[in-house]
């Protein structure tokens, strides 16, 4: 019989994930052990504290073990923090080590949401894709600079390391790893049981682009209040640079650097959270919304807002604008 350990850390976490992880895992192996005769796998909390408070007292958590007895594992799934990184690393040492110690030995590890920053804490993300929630996507790469970040993503897999998207995205992780465990079968009647949908990839479309400027260099700062301002203009970055005093060259080598974006990029993705925003609030047609964000040509308009989002103009205001008028 496999082991399937889910973590519970110190500091401020998400119980939810802890719960659901438990819960939908504990309704797969019943569905097996009914088909199969016995359970794929032993599920156990494990933390370093007896007990662990949520929400001020409101709910606790009483492991059935602590890390220091599990040897080995199988499978270990790590729940989401509440965004305290720097408080959860520096509370979670011994359970960092723990991490790396089991991933060496073999196990594999699924990170939820957040919970992805213990394991780059632990190092073994280091030179490998993950994603995370998309709102800590920026910080993430500030401090795990060696990690190829795939925000768009709900779920990636690479080594045995699985990593997903943000809050309730982890419903669909833990049926891909039933999926995996288990089988397909197994999958779609807990998908079916507990109303989840199946084979979401995706997180682009919840996704609320801020800018990135959380970062010291003032020029880029300067240029990026620039864009934003000239969102529904034509922009030359050849004549923004020189505007700078800056070679093209060496402002957009800047630009990545502090945004994670190219000038380019950077104004799309203004232009398509403008766009997003009318779609949600307005009962503008796509071409209204269109020309209003500075785009003239409807396919290309399509293409990059599909890019971004991961969905088709129309789609993303038929999702999120019940009050919007069918069709173009």
């Amino acid at each position: 019989m496999k082991r399937l350990t889910i973590i519970v850390p110190e500091g401020d976490n998400n119980l939810s994930s802890i719960v659901g992880a438990y819960k939908i895992f504990s309704r797969a192996n019943a569905i097996w052990k009914g088909r199969e005769g016995e359970e794929l796998f032993t599920i156990e909390l494990a933390g370093t504290s007896p007990t662990k408070d949520f929400y001020g007292g409101i709910f606790s958590v009483r492991p059935h073990t602590m890390i220091s007895n599990v040897s080995q594992t199988d499978l270990i799934i790590v729940p989401s923090l509440n965004h305290a990184f720097d408080a959860a690393i520096e509370q979670n040492k011994v359970l960092i080590q723990w991490l790396r110690t089991q991933y060496q030995q073999g196990a594999e590890i699924a990170s939820i949401c957040t919970g992805a920053f213990l394991l780059a804490a632990a190092g073994i993300l280091e030179g490998k894709s993950c994603s995370t929630h998309w709102a800590a996507t920026d910080d993430f790469k500030h401090r795990f600079p060696n990690v190829n970040v795939q925000s768009d993503k709900i779920i990636t897999e690479e080594n045995g390391i699985y990593t997903n998207g943000g809050a309730y995205s982890f419903l669909n992780l833990i049926l891909y790893l039933i999926e995996k465990y288990f089988d397909r079968q197994t999958a779609i009647y807990c998908s079916k049981v507990f109303q989840i949908e199946m084979d979401r990839h995706s997180q682009s479309s919840f996704m609320i682009f801020n800018g990135q400027k959380e970062h010291g260099d003032d020029l880029v700062r300067a240029a990026q209040s620039y864009i934003e301002e000239k969102m529904a203009e034509k922009i030359s970055f050849e004549q923004l640079s020189a505007k700078f005093a800056i070679g093209r060259r060496n402002f957009d080598r800047r630009f990545v650097k502090a945004t994670g974006n190219t000038p380019l990029e950077y104004f799309q993705r203004i232009k398509i959270e403008a766009a997003k925003r009318a779609f949600e609030t307005t009962r503008k047609t796509i071409n209204e919304v269109m020309y209003e964000v500075g785009y003239s040509d409807l396919k290309a308009f399509r293409e990059v807002f599909r890019k971004i989002t991961g969905m088709s103009p129309l789609d993303y205001r038929s999702r999120y604008n019940k009050e919007a008028l069918p069709g173009g």
